[in-house]
């Protein structure tokens, strides 16, 4: 069962479970928590029984189980006014939660026993502090260690005055350790080497914009962590190449992620099929690679996902080899970057040999209906697509979808000079498509959509159409509205302001597109498991 993590401020003073809860949750107005005034009276019910004032405790007969487990139900910001019901209360939802976020300000250091004696079955925490503000220390870290004997997942964001040392203590206490991600930290290999040598139990670590791994950085050894390491995520690391012994020694490594991280990684990932035979998911992106390590990469027969993003020196060749040796695969990703490396003639070999594909994504890709026909009449079990900013793909390419993928229950296009003819292909075609997601399509008009919409109702159709800006004469004085002193001699002072908000906007608009599919579809997945867990 899910919970939100709760979120506390380190600028009041500690609080204690013998205390009346007015003090224990008197922990910061500014995250949403109530003071209460002293006129307010705790009722402390036990056993159903009947108060002074008249009130019914209707849950004194519930054992505390199960009011934790109703707690687990609700919000964040519901749980902080539930515990300030009555001691009870308090207590358990002390007792039941197991997740928290921390703002990780230096002076936390002083709450820390305070809020672990409260929170005493803590296994997954969150320590974030503002990059302009000093963060916690080796002291306070390795406080948290040994006030959290069952943490199991430990997240770092922004603590830069935790050092190699204060990890490398903490890590010794943290024998339960599965999970652990920093970011936007000064560590360096020490710190990561004896996480790898301490945490045995270790299945997943997420490593994020680290100052310390830069040029001539020691390497990330295995460590004992190796047997049981399952995913490793590494994201704009200067120096990425010195993860390479710990990449090829996890020999049970399902899922690997390299993105935005320097160096030539052919040499790393040519080897790595005969090292890790259980990888499953794989994610490139903008890192450099080419078809030599692609081809490596393929060695590794079990791969289901695999996510090929704005990297140019990929090409169909690569393509080839992923078809050749990765017949289980199920969900393929690329952001072609309008290259032009890959095209129908990779797309055509893996639908050829991977008849399981259940999902795929094409960004910046020209595929045409030679290789769309193949994946439509090869992988029957193709339910999730998705074709974005491709110049090639028209009405004939989304008629031979229509017709031929019957088992197709999502459609995203976006950015394709398709027009209402492709559309209305889609009202006796795809029996199994429950939901289509067209944006900026010139071609496709609101007329056809509302027809489509006629045609099937269960179908759920969402059309952003582009429609012209209509420029309005208004009659009459024009009024401009008023600008202070100061504003206009901004804009005395920089003319090329308008030139730089364009292309602002300009970004924020690709930045946008690039995310618009991702997150479709994780919106999809979401819905689908909540549908799944009600029913």
């Amino acid at each position: 069962m899910g919970q939100s993590p709760s979120t506390f401020s380190s600028s009041l003073e500690p609080n204690r479970r013998d205390r009346p809860p007015s003090e224990c949750l008197g922990l910061g107005s500014e995250l949403g928590l109530y003071r209460l005034s002293e006129s307010f009276a705790f009722p402390d019910l036990v056993g159903g029984e009947e108060a002074v004032d008249g009130s019914f405790d209707y849950s004194g007969d519930l054992p505390d189980e199960c009011l934790a487990h109703v707690f687990h139900f609700l919000g964040s910001g519901d749980r902080k006014r539930c515990s300030l019901v009555c001691k009870r209360w308090l207590r358990v939802d002390g007792e039941g939660r197991h997740r928290i976020s921390l703002d990780a300000q230096a002076d936390l250091l002083n709450f820390i026993p305070s809020i672990f004696t409260r929170f005493d079955s803590i296994s997954k925490l969150s320590l974030r502090c503002d990059r302009k503000l000093i963060s916690i220390n080796d002291d306070a870290l390795i406080l948290i260690s040994l006030k959290c004997p069952s943490l199991s997942r430990l997240k770092l964001r922004g603590c830069r005055e935790i050092t190699d040392l204060g990890i490398a203590t903490f890590s010794q206490h943290a024998k339960n350790l599965k999970k652990f991600s920093c970011g936007s930290c000064s560590l360096g290999a020490a710190a990561i080497n004896a996480v790898l040598d301490h945490c045995t139990s270790l299945e997943e670590i997420s490593i994020k914009r680290l100052k310390g791994i830069h040029d001539g950085a020691e390497l990330i050894r295995p460590g004992t962590a190796s047997k049981s390491l399952k995913s490793i995520c590494l994201k704009e690391i200067i120096n990425g190449q010195c993860f390479g012994p710990l990449i090829i020694g996890a020999k049970c490594l399902r899922t690997l992620k390299l993105i935005q991280c320097l160096g030539d990684w052919d040499i790393i990932l040519g080897t790595i099929g005969s090292s890790n035979p259980s990888l499953i998911e794989v994610h490139f992106e903008r890192i450099q690679l080419t078809d030599v390590g692609l081809a490596g990469v393929s060695h590794c027969r079990g791969i289901e996902t695999l996510h090929i993003v704005k990297i140019h020196e990929c090409s169909n060749f690569g393509l080839f080899s992923i078809a050749e040796n990765c017949r289980l695969l199920r969900k393929l990703y690329i952001d072609g970057w309008r290259i032009n490396r890959i095209g129908d003639e990779g797309l055509a070999a893996i639908a050829k040999q991977c008849s399981n594909l259940q999902e795929l994504v094409l960004i910046g890709v020209d595929a045409t209906h030679l290789s769309m026909s193949l994946f439509a009449s090869n992988c029957p079990k193709l339910e999730r697509l998705a074709l974005c900013g491709s110049d090639t793909i028209s009405d004939v390419e989304i008629t031979c979808i229509a017709t031929k993928c019957e088992a197709l229950r999502k459609l995203c296009i976006k950015s394709c000079p398709i027009t209402d003819v492709g559309i209305e292909s889609l009202a006796l075609g795809c029996p199994n498509l429950v939901k289509v997601k067209v944006r900026k399509c010139r071609g496709v008009s609101c007329q056809v959509a509302e027809w489509l919409r006629e045609q099937r109702s269960s179908l759920d159709f969402n059309l952003d159409a582009e429609i012209d800006d209509v420029i309005t004469v208004q009659e009459g004085p024009i009024q401009f509205p008023s600008m202070a002193p100061q504003q206009v001699a901004d804009l005395d002072t920089s003319p090329s302001s308008h030139d730089r908000s364009t292309v602002s906007r300009a970004k924020l608009g690709l930045f946008a597109s690039r995310n618009f599919v991702a997150c479709t579809f994780r919106r999809w997945s979401k819905s689908e498991s909540s549908s799944s867990r009600k029913m």
